[in-house]
């Protein structure tokens, strides 16, 4: 039963062979222009695009283009923008990771709307959804650069199994 277990996978083990997804990983040969500066600009475009969208929902929803005159309750989307705004300026890492999830709730209001909505509202929730790709590009980036500025910065091997054993 081995034996043809080890017949029928035989193929498949040298497709496997042959991928190496380690090898196809080597970003940091053309990172050149990595450095602390490019860092710390994606950090500010994801603060900039981040009040951006702040400052934009309050305008849209009380003044712009309300649902209903005089503004709506709908301008207290906002309020979860509000608590990774401390985060971002304090360069956590982990806030820059799930503002880049909790973006796409946003992304996906600007679609419908612009899809959904005409006159400057609609006008607006494109501004909404362009603003949202640049925070989610600023975000990725910045966790994407800063881990490889780690990588790139401590010790190039690790141990080998062999070493560890001895």
């Amino acid at each position: 039963m081995d034996k043809l277990i080890e017949k029928r996978t035989e193929g498949v083990n040298r497709l496997h062979d042959r991928y190496d997804a380690i090898a196809m990983n080597q970003s940091h040969q053309y990172a050149s222009f990595l450095s602390p500066q490019i860092i710390e600009l994606t950090r500010w475009v994801a603060v900039a695009s981040l009040l951006a969208l702040i400052f934009l929902g309050l305008a849209w929803e009380l003044w712009l283009a309300p649902l209903r005159e005089g503004g709506s309750w709908l301008a207290i989307k906002v309020l979860p923008l509000c608590w990774p705004l401390a985060g971002l300026l304090k360069n956590r890492m982990y806030t820059y990771r799930w503002v880049s999830l909790m973006i796409w709730l946003y992304f996906t209001e600007g679609v419908v709307r612009a899809w959904g909505d005409k006159g400057w509202s609609a006008g607006l929730a494109m501004g909404e959804v362009a603003l949202c790709l640049i925070l989610f590009a600023a975000c990725a980036l910045h966790v994407r650069w800063r881990f490889q500025m780690a990588k790139d910065a401590s010790p190039e091997e690790a141990p080998s199994a062999e070493a560890r054993a001895t």
